[in-house]
């Protein structure tokens, strides 16, 4: 057993394509021992997967899943029976070697995913070390059923071993995405994906972080981080590179050195992340990210209440969330905000509340998203609180999507309140309307070649919006 055909299920575009990260690190950490190949349906689904079958003639494919849903309360995508049409099927058609299943959404739901797919193994949370254990069992003839981490079949039933925990520092391959995939159909919309730690110690009520990433914080050497980044950066000139830690600012001191590091070893590069947390954001901090290259951040607060920071048990307080605020607007760090409505405790004052605070606090350029319900996962402290209130079931799998929303004002009054609120503020996008159309980004992409534009794309989107005639006309009655 030498050949592993990595599969890539994610075709998810939507705001932007992502690169498979986790499997280019999978691949990365097999190929001294592994004859390996990606194949990456992000774009063109299955097409060419029965040849890169016949080509390459696996001793085993390895398939990932990424996302169950789109995280949409209404009018949202399901992902796993498409996967099981468009890659499992014709993928056990083609051949009948062992299968074996990873990524984030089976780590979720391991067992539903087993069925449902027909796997003959499977991977939960992180799979560099696990998934080369299991290989490496499989080739010397050894039953890897009981290797932590991994997912078996035994008397008719499917077993999940827990993952063995780690509180070392983490030492991963350099994941050299471009290596592994055509990264051309990337670069318009998307960026290349970096990862700096692994680990949550925070206590958000719906985050599913923890039981994947463990508690426990595992940093990545500031160092070898910058290194990764210049040489891709020699390889692809002109590349954005995307951070996407959960939070990036977590723990304190370690954006920091990172950031330190990239301006020594890899000046010049485009930078943004996905995760700030409000709780780390200090003046030193924006500098240094200023200087390293940074040209946007995310910022994600989720309320600016303080009975719903309490509720939906986050890691800072209403003071702290203001410094951050004033922070970001003096150092004028481009930010996209993350708002979620809906949670624990939700009504009237507490998402006027957070409306206030976007009105004085952050800048009219920048981009205020609005999210409505908050997915439930098994086993997350959101789980018990809709245990305790009947609004899900003790025996719901909760695969299918099971979104809490208040119950006092519901679904519906709230996405009205906040689309009434949108309707008067330009840079706040309501529930439902977060990804620009096909022929808003169309406009966004020719404005920046027109005018020779270098600034995030989400301020060009919301240029656009903001000549909207309803934006217009609000604007000259000011």
């Amino acid at each position: 057993m030498k050949r592993v055909l990595l599969i890539n299920t994610n075709t998810c575009r939507v705001p932007y394509p992502v690169a498979p990260l986790g499997l280019c690190l999978l691949a990365s950490a097999l190929e001294d021992a592994f004859e390996v190949r990606v194949h990456d349906g992000a774009f063109d689904g299955a097409a060419g997967m029965a040849e890169a079958v016949a080509d390459f003639r696996p001793d085993v494919v390895g398939l990932t899943v990424r996302n169950v849903d789109d995280l949409l309360a209404r009018g949202g995508a399901f992902f796993l029976d498409r996967v099981r049409d468009e890659f499992v099927r014709p993928l056990r058609a083609l051949t009948d070697v062992p299968l074996v299943l990873g990524g984030s959404a089976f780590s979720l739901f391991p067992a539903y995913l087993m069925d449902l797919y027909g796997a003959d193994w499977g991977v939960v949370a992180e799979g560099e070390h696990v998934f080369r254990d299991l290989l490496t069992a499989l080739r010397d003839g050894r039953d890897p059923s009981g290797l932590p981490g991994v997912v078996s079949r035994r008397d008719g039933r499917i077993v999940v071993n827990p993952p063995r925990c780690s509180t070392r520092a983490l030492v991963t391959p350099r994941a050299d995405v471009d290596r592994h995939i055509d990264f051309t159909p990337y670069r318009r919309l998307g960026s290349y994906p970096v990862q700096a730690r692994r680990g949550c110690s925070h206590g958000c009520i719906y985050c599913t972080y923890p039981s994947v990433e463990g508690r426990a914080y595992r940093l990545r050497d500031a160092s070898d981080i910058a290194d990764e980044i210049a040489e891709a950066a020699a390889r692809l000139p002109g590349v954005t590179f995307e951070f996407v830690d959960s939070t990036f600012n977590e723990p304190p001191g370690h954006a920091e050195a990172i950031c330190d590091e990239i301006v020594a070893r890899a000046p010049g590069v485009r930078l943004r992340t996905m995760g700030v947390n409000p709780g780390g954001v200090t003046r030193d901090l924006l500098r240094r990210m200023k200087a390293a290259g940074f040209a946007q951040i995310d910022c994600t607060p989720d309320s600016a209440s303080p009975r719903m920071i309490r509720s939906l048990g986050k890691n800072f307080t209403m003071d702290g969330l203001l410094r951050a605020a004033s922070v970001i607007r003096t150092e004028r760090m481009p930010t996209v905000w993350f708002f979620l409505f809906g949670g624990p405790g939700e009504d009237e004052s507490t998402i006027a509340e957070s409306l206030d605070f976007i009105d004085r606090e952050i800048a009219p350029d920048d981009l205020v998203l609005m999210g409505l319900g908050l997915r439930v996962y098994p086993g997350t402290p959101l789980h018990r609180i809709a245990l305790r209130e009947g609004l899900v079931r003790p025996d719901d799998d909760l695969v299918a999507p099971n979104f809490y929303v208040q119950p006092p004002l519901g679904y519906d009054g709230m996405l009205e309140r906040l689309v009434s609120a949108a309707a008067t503020r330009p840079n706040c996008l309501p529930p439902g309307e977060n990804n620009p159309t096909t022929d808003m980004l169309r406009q966004a992409v020719e404005m920046r070649t027109r005018d020779s534009l270098a600034e995030p794309m989400f301020r060009t989107l919301l240029r656009i919006r903001r000549s909207w005639p309803q934006f217009a006309r609000l604007a000259a009655t000011k």
